[in-house]
This record gives structure tokens, C-alpha cells and sequence, in this order.
């Protein structure tokens, strides 16, 4: 589990960092291995993100389908049933959960301890009706009097609030469900290995039976659910890696924008970063026979340090590699420096690191760019980024996220190639260039936005139909300039023909405009200029009102609407060219080049600015 064979050198030297990562961090003491409360999927039978979380609200008694189980089952419910104080026979306290099969974990009552109802119980115990144990009747401050009946069951192994109280209490941790779902052998025989959610109908029958069953009512509630599982989150107790998130997100926040340290201070509670999956990145750590981990980069350093911190000879110990995977999230925070070849000091590293800019989701701030901030000031002393651009979220027509686990997403090669839809039109293919430049043009600042198929189609059909536009001005072009033309440098055309001084002055205010909103981002702004300068102006306007010029035989004005259409198409080439790179590409390398033109792809050519291009206003 989590070997790589045969790796590319980059995946090879990506895993070198997360391991180096990984080491570093637990040198410093900031990760460590304890026995925590974590998100547990009985299906995958792994312990996942937070973002792997799908808190469904529940308004009203609701089923909903369960993986594993035939029938559906019912949420929404609120039941309430008594636990007998203990010597008083006639006494009894009242407590509600929608939860009633995690009862064998229960390890007390909690109450409020200002709250008149119950001050003959302080100091009291109930006895449990299955397990016969007694559970104290705590006081503390935290219990919400209005909430229920007042009295809170303490299930401290299945709940984060209960877990604190424990803490707080000196409470036992009793886990009664079981990693795939089913019930524990503290549950006694009756229900032990039985699907915690069948179990709840039988503990119910069971309460009822005794007579401490006292009803039930709808009751609102957020369900987690596992968003590729569909299946209802467990709180488990699990030993696992952890993250002392708190000391490292605070040194961060002191460098970052208010938004990023919002998010960043809302990961103060640490961070789980073990995962019982079959992929990942495996966690460099080992444990000795008699219970020792030891972190370290090869087997044959944790074994060096293992022996010394027990008093042993190599030779002696038996290590076993943990077969736990690292949390996708924290390999990938480590992207901006560990895609460089960090922990080396390669070139691209002392060249590209820190960057300047981030383009993600506002979905990812919490999750990934607050993690880069968090790791990279941590492990490089510098930040990643000191901008972040937040993208528009892709939404189906129903408004729900598009996600591979809902399966509503729309394959950009589908896009690219074309796809026939059942009871549909289906996806006309529009190439790589139309998609990028139909997406650029949706408001990315936007919240999100909800492209249905025919609104995918139209848009990709007028992107197809732009494509067409400037690969047919070109053809026009290429015919304009015929093979003799030699070219002078764009930026120093001084035509004196009006139309020619208009489409020139039409492309230096539209490479102006671009330069503006390209420094705020306004990535949708900026390809509608350039839509509009190739369609209405180049192609509608200029380009039919030289056709009787070029017809005419004039060699004097001839070569000037040569050298001006030379011009726009090779500078608007270039302005198309981080929206269009393939087409812009072709189209390029066509074109005949000047003297001073040495670039070997667009790519690299020197975009179009204000600041290279003669003024109108100052020169015609």
C-alpha cells in the first residue's frame, strides 16, 4: 500500500516531499498520534475530510437510504426515554436523543447546574437498563436548560460535544459502534453485530418493553453523510495522525488577507490526516513490536531511531510500516513548493517559489488555500502566494455543485469531441480553444453559475462560430499579403488612411482595455473585448472596407492595408492567445515575421500593452 513502481521522476520527487514534509513536522511536534474522535464512513471503513461531509438538514421526520440495508430509515425524530435514579424507585429522569442505540455508550447525565427542575439530583446516579452500570448526574454550565427535557445523555466516544463535557468531567470513552458500522461487544449479545440502524428499532422495542419508552416527535437536525458513500457519518474514536493545526495557522495569519485568515483560524481545532485507503501517499511511520512509533524517511532511518530510543540493537527489532494513507489534502497543500522539487534546492524551486498568484474556488479556501498558506509558512518560512483568485463555482441546472460523487459533471472532452445525449440533442464537438474561451467569458466573479446542456451548446456554438471568424480573417490575410510581403515591426506602422488610422486606434484602446482588466482579473471582460474587436471591428468593419483598396492595384495603398492588416492580426493574435493558444498558435506561426521578431511560439511572444504601442491620439 501506497508503493510507487516505475514512477515518473516527478511523482517520485512529489512523494520525497511529503515524506520530508511529514518527517519535519513531527521533528517539530507538530504531528503526533493519539486516540481521537474522527469522521468514520462504515462504507469505505475510512476516516475522511471534512469536505468528504455532506450535512444534509432534516426538517421533518424523513427516510432516506442507507448503504447496507434494504429498507429505508427514518431520521427527523426526536424520542425520549427515562433512566431510573438509582435508590429511587419512583424517580425518574428524562432524556431525548435521535440517536437511542449509542445509549450502551452512554457514561452520564448532564444537567444544568442552575436549572430548579433537577437540584434533588445533584450528586445522584441512574442506573443504565441494559448494561446495569451507573452513570453519575453531572452538573455543568454548558447544558442549554430549554433544549429537550433539560438533561443530556453523555455519549463521549460518538459525539464532539459530549467528548469536551468528558474531558472536562473525567469521564470513561465507551465506543459501542463498530468500523463497518455495527454494534460493539459493550452492547451485550443481544444486539452485538448488528447494524447500528436495525439496532435502533430493537433498542427501542427493548425501552418500551421495560416501560422507560416516553415518546417521540419530528424534530430538525443536520445528518453528515459521506459524499461518495451516501453513507451516514459515524464520530468514532480512532487512534490516528493529527496536526497541531493551531500554532501553525496562527504564525500564518499574521501575512494574509482577512478572508484566507478566516479560514485559517477556523482550522485551530487539529487536523486528522490518516486514511484507510488503498491510495494515497503512505504515512512514513513505523511501530515497533512493543508499541513504539518512530517516524522516518526510509525504513532503515525509523529503525536507527527506534533503537536508541529503547535501548536496543538494530538487529533486534521487528518494525512494521503503518498501512495508513495521508489525507489528500495534506499532500496537496504542499503543491506550490513540492511540484518544484522541494526539499531541494532545485532552479525551478529558487525560481518560481514563492508565487504571486492563486486562481482556485472560494470552496477550496478552507480546505486547500488556507493548508498551503499554513505548510508552506511553516516548512519554507514563505508563503505560497500573496494573491487569490476566486473562480466561479460550476453548478448543474438544479444548482447543485457539479462533483464527480453526484455524477452530474460534463466531461470537458465531451465538450471537446462532441457526445450524443439520449432524449437529447446531444454535445456538438467544439474543440479545446471554443471551451476555454466560452468559460472565460462567464462573470468569474460570480458566486456560481448553472450551465444546462443548451445553454452549453449555445455558448460553445458561438465560440465554435468566433473560431471560424478569425481562422477565415486570416485565410483573407494570407491572400492580402501574398508571398513577396515583407513585414515591418507592428508596433511602428504610421498609416495615413483613415480606415486604417481607425482599426489601429480600435486595437491599441481595445489591448489597452485588456492590459486594465487583466490587472483586476476581469478575465470575462477582457475576452469580450477581444470577441468584439475580431468581429465587429476587424472582420465586419475593416476588413470589408479595404476589399475595393486591395482590388484597386494602388501599390502605395495596398502596402499600407498590408501592413496594417499584418499588423492587427499578429497583435491580436497575441492579445487571443492566453484564451486560444492552439489556434492563435497556428495561425502565428503562419504569419511571415519581422527582423526584430525572435520568438519561437506566441506563447512566449510579448502580449500586446499601451505602453509598446504607438498612441493615436499622439501620432494621427
Amino acid at each position: 500500500m501506497g508503493l510507487i513502481v516505475n514512477s515518473p521522476p516527478l511523482v517520485q520527487c512529489f512523494s520525497q516531499a511529503v515524506t520530508e514534509a511529514f518527517v519535519q513536522l513531527h521533528e517539530q511536534g507538530l504531528i503526533y498520534r493519539d486516540r481521537r474522535l474522527v469522521n468514520w464512513s462504515c462504507a469505505l471503513q475510512s476516516a475522511i475530510s471534512d469536505i468528504e461531509v455532506e450535512n444534509r438538514q432534516i426538517e421533518q421526520r424523513t427516510k432516506l437510504s442507507v448503504p447496507g440495508l434494504e429498507d429505508k430509515v427514518l431520521f427527523g425524530v426526536l424520542e425520549t426515554f427515562a433512566y431510573k435514579v438509582e435508590g429511587e424507585e419512583s424517580m425518574e429522569l428524562l432524556v431525548s436523543t435521535t440517536r437511542p442505540e449509542t445509549m450502551f455508550g452512554d457514561v452520564a447525565v448532564a444537567i444544568h447546574p442552575d436549572d430548579s427542575r433537577y437540584l434533588h439530583l445533584h450528586g445522584k446516579r441512574v442506573c443504565h437498563p441494559f448494561t446495569g452500570r451507573l452513570l453519575p448526574i453531572i452538573m455543568d454550565p454548558a447544558v442549554e436548560p430549554q433544549m429537550g427535557t433539560g438533561a443530556v445523555k453523555v455519549t463521549p466516544a460518538h459525539n464532539h460535544v459530549d467528548y469536551k463535557l468528558a474531558q472536562r468531567h473525567n469521564l470513561p470513552l465507551i465506543s459501542v459502534i463498530a468500523e463497518n458500522g455495527t454494534m460493539t461487544a459493550e452492547c451485550g449479545e443481544w444486539v452485538q453485530g448488528l447494524h447500528r440502524f436495525l439496532a435502533r428499532e430493537k433498542v427501542l422495542a427493548a425501552l418500551k418493553e421495560k416501560g422507560l419508552y416516553r415518546g417521540a416527535k419530528d424534530h430538525c437536525l443536520v445528518l453528515p453523510v459521506c459524499s461518495r458513500s451516501g453513507d451516514v457519518i459515524e464520530i468514532l474514536l480512532k487512534n490516528q495522525w493529527f496536526v497541531r493545526s493551531e500554532a501553525i495557522a496562527q504564525r500564518g495569519c499574521h501575512y494574509v488577507s482577512f478572508l484566507v485568515k478566516l479560514h485559517m483560524l477556523s482550522l485551530l481545532s487539529d487536523w486528522c490526516i490518516s486514511r484507510q485507503l488503498w491510495w494515497g501517499h503512505q504515512i512514513p511511520a513505523y511501530q515497533e513490536s512493543d508499541g513504539l512509533w518512530v517516524v522516518g524517511r526510509t525504513e532503515a532511518e525509523a529503525r536507527t531511531k527506534a533503537a536508541g530510543l529503547l535501548g536496543k540493537s538494530e538487529q533486534q527489532l521487528e518494525l512494521l510500516r503503518d498501512a495508513d494513507v495521508l489525507d489528500t489534502w495534506f499532500s496537496s497543500s504542499l503543491f506550490p513548493f513540492a511540484a518544484l522539487g522541494w526539499p531541494h534546492k532545485t532552479e525551478d524551486l529558487q525560481q518560481f517559489f514563492p508565487n504571486n498568484l492563486l486562481e482556485t474556488g472560494s470552496d477550496l479556501l478552507f480546505f486547500w488555500v488556507a493548508r498551503m498558506v499554513m505548510l508552506g509558512k511553516q516548512l519554507t518560512g514563505e508563503l505560497p502566494f500573496s494573491q487569490v483568485f476566486l473562480h466561479s463555482l460550476i453548478h448543474d441546472a438544479h444548482g447543485r455543485k457539479m462533483s464527480k460523487s453526484l455524477g452530474n459533471v460534463i466531461d470537458p472532452l465531451d465538450v471537446i469531441h462532441g457526445a450524443s445525449l439520449i432524449f437529447l440533442k446531444g454535445i456538438a464537438e467544439s474543440g479545446s480553444d471554443a471551451l476555454r474561451f466560452a468559460l472565460c467569458r462567464y462573470d468569474a466573479h460570480g458566486e456560481k453559475f448553472s450551465p444546462s446542456v443548451f445553454q452549453l451548446n449555445c455558448s460553445m456554438e458561438n465560440a465554435s462560430h468566433f473560431c471560424n471568424k478569425v481562422w477565415n480573417a486570416l485565410k483573407f490575410t494570407f491572400a492580402a499579403l501574398g508571398e513577396e510581403f515583407a513585414p515591418l515591426d507592428p508596433e511602428q506602422v504610421f498609416p495615413s488612411f483613415p480606415m486604417d488610422q481607425w482599426i489601429l486606434s480600435r486595437l491599441y484602446h481595445t489591448a489597452e482595455y485588456c492590459a486594465q482588466h487583466f490587472e483586476n482579473y476581469k478575465l470575462h471582460s477582457v475576452a469580450n473585448a477581444i470577441s468584439l474587436f475580431w468581429v465587429q471591428d476587424f472582420c465586419s468593419t475593416y476588413l470589408e472596407s479595404v476589399k475595393p483598396i486591395l482590388r484597386s492595384g494602388d501599390p502605395v495603398h495596398v502596402l499600407s492595408t498590408q501592413q496594417t492588416l499584418y499588423s492587427c492580426v499578429d497583435l491580436a493574435l497575441r492579445l487571443l492567445s492566453p484564451f486560444m493558444p492552439f489556434l492563435t498558435e497556428e495561425l502565428w506561426q503562419r504569419l511571415p515575421k519581422t527582423h526584430l521578431e525572435t520568438s519561437p511560439s506566441i506563447c512566449v511572444a510579448r502580449y500586446p500593452s499601451p505602453e509598446h504601442l504607438v498612441s493615436p491620439t499622439s501620432t494621427w
